[in-house]
């Protein structure tokens, strides 16, 4: 059983930009055995590591899909970057775990090409046209401090801002 647990918004852990992986050491894999275990409880698509409560520069994905979709490969990220982002900006419902119940369009690229590094510390680059460039991103934004609520139209902002101000009450 994980001792971690998902960070709701509006921690600030959420809001700050991670820091890079100085080594992939036996603590980052036990951080990220704890992110699958909590991702597969929660039923989520990806998890980054300030989504549990540590400021690190780490994500990953697991077997699930969303409606429609294909499932994401379950795959660690360690201190990723999107070298390119390409395609059309094309709009998709989106939810978090850390904002539970919180859902809205978000429009992003259709093509994103990703470098990071595995478990073992190895680099690697990944292309993706497919609903994994969408995961590959929500997560990407995690890192850098950003969350759907950033992403949304102004009327989806209106239209959960009563949720929104009911995770921060209950803060």
């Amino acid at each position: 059983m994980s001792r971690r647990q998902i960070v709701i918004h509006p921690a600030p852990v959420l809001r700050r930009k991670a820091a890079p992986v100085a080594r992939v050491d036996q603590g980052v894999r036990d951080l990220v055995g704890e992110m699958f275990e909590i991702m597969a409880q929660e039923e989520g698509i990806g998890l980054a590591a300030p989504q549990v409560g540590e400021s690190l520069r780490i994500f990953v994905t697991g077997e699930r899909a969303s409606d429609g979709e294909a499932p994401v490969p379950a795959r660690v990220f360690v201190n990723p970057v999107l070298k390119s982002l390409e395609g059309e900006l094309e709009p998709h419902d989106e939810g978090c775990l850390s904002l539970p119940g919180i859902r809205g369009q978000i429009r992003r690229p259709t093509k994103v090409t990703i470098e990071a590094l595995d478990l073992e510390g190895r680099p690697f680059t990944l292309v993706s046209d497919t609903f994994c460039a969408r995961v590959w991103q929500h997560e990407f934004d995690h890192l850098e401090g950003i969350m759907i609520i950033d992403r949304m139209s102004m009327l989806d902002r209106i239209r959960v801002r009563k949720a929104l101000k009911d995770l921060e009450a209950d803060a």
